[in-house]
């Protein structure tokens, strides 16, 4: 409280008030608030409140606390989200990312980004901790395995969580991670309804941030924003070829792999130089899931030579922060910076290869790296992911 006076003084004097008309509006005498903003004396506890509200500050603020307040919060925050990304995939320590989370909000009640992160988590937790489960329907389409999602109790409490958040979430950047994650969980859990309203109060694809970033540049940025809005409708066109094939269950095996090689042929076309900066890691997920189908079709070398092209990809990948320049070489992209300073220090994508094999849950997943594992070819690749 040592400068619980001079803030007096300053919030007085910034709305303009005499002494004597705070005095007036507290009900004390001007004397009293002069010996408050000397520092003789301090006003009583129950006269805090009515301070802060004469100034319409919260009591944080009248106590100077508001900066140490936003540090705490975002040192928190930053905590809970490093821990999610590092449990993306495999299951380190999210026991310890919702406890934290839990803890945050107790500390920061209702805090928006508090709730955030916690929603993230449980997403997160669900993932990792249960996996993402399909069954074949009668048509022969892969469909979500919807009762065994809705047990999922980190789901259930992260779609409450984001439907509160939503409705006063600003329309930024955080607000779209929010609809992405939910319309996720909406067709996880077979809330289709709920998804395409969800769908409805989106902007069609001309709309979206990458393309309407073109539109905040002129001459050489422009080259770059549009550049940048390539590379992720290129990204966004792979995703939807790998759902597809994964979803039609009635396409060939063969057909399948030909139409990942087509997916992965769509980089290539704007990436000449082969020069894919952090895109190497889908490429390498894309050529696993390649390598599943082509085994199905018996096609037993091509199989093995996209491990090895997965495997290429993921090297360099992990190499990034030594090999890669700020701009990517391609014509079309040599204005996008590759952002590689976003990327973890430590990156070792390809020693974790054969665990996350061939990354999504496919069906015949376990025959299929058995009879792969029996392969002596298996055991050489496993060596390989392993060397520097």
């Amino acid at each position: 409280m040592l400068e619980l006076g001079e803030r007096i003084k300053k919030l007085r004097q910034r709305n303009i008030m005499t002494q004597e008309a705070l005095a007036n509006v507290l009900g004390v005498t001007p004397q009293a608030v002069s010996r408050w903003e000397k520092g003789i004396c301090y006003p009583d506890l129950e006269m805090i409140p009515l301070i802060a509200n004469c100034f319409n500050v919260s009591i944080d603020v009248l106590f100077g606390y508001e900066n140490v307040r936003e540090k705490r919060l975002n040192t928190l925050t930053e905590q809970i989200n490093e821990m999610i990304h590092e449990n993306n995939g495999k299951d380190v320590s999210m026991d310890a990312c919702i406890s934290l989370a839990r803890e945050a909000l107790i500390e920061f009640p209702g805090n928006e980004k508090l709730m955030f992160a916690l929603a993230s988590a449980l997403y997160t937790a669900g993932y990792v901790r249960y996996g993402e489960h399909h069954l074949d329907d009668e048509d022969g389409y892969r469909v979500y395995d919807i009762a065994r999602h809705r047990k999922y109790a980190e789901w259930q409490e992260a779609i409450k969580l984001f439907e509160k958040l939503l409705p006063s979430m600003q329309n930024d950047s955080k607000r779209q991670e929010a609809v992405v994650k939910l319309s996720q969980l909406y067709k996880n859990t077979g809330e289709h309804e709920k998804a395409l309203q969800l769908s409805e109060s989106a902007p069609d694809l001309t709309a979206c941030k990458s393309f309407l970033r073109i539109n905040a540049f002129d001459g050489q940025e422009a080259v770059a924003a549009t550049g940048e809005a390539l590379l992720d409708l290129i990204l966004r066109g792979t995703e939807l070829i790998e759902s597809i094939v994964q979803t039609d269950r009635l396409m060939a095996s063969r057909t399948a792999a030909d139409m990942l090689l087509n997916a992965i042929r769509m980089f290539e076309l704007v990436c000449v130089n082969h020069d894919y900066g952090k895109f190497n890691a889908w490429l390498a997920c894309l050529y696993m899931l390649r390598s599943y189908y082509l085994w199905l079709a018996k096609d037993h070398n091509a199989s093995f030579e996209a491990l090895e092209l997965a495997l290429d990809h993921a090297r360099r990948y992990d190499n990034l922060h030594v090999d890669c320049q700020e701009f990517y070489s391609s014509p079309l992209l040599r204005h996008v910076k590759t952002h590689i300073d976003t990327l973890p220090e430590s990156l070792n994508v390809s020693q974790e290869l054969p665990d996350v094999w061939p990354w999504w849950c496919v069906p015949e997943r376990d025959r299929v790296k058995t009879e792969m594992q029996a392969d002596p070819r298996w055991n050489d690749w496993v060596q390989r992911t392993k060397e520097k």
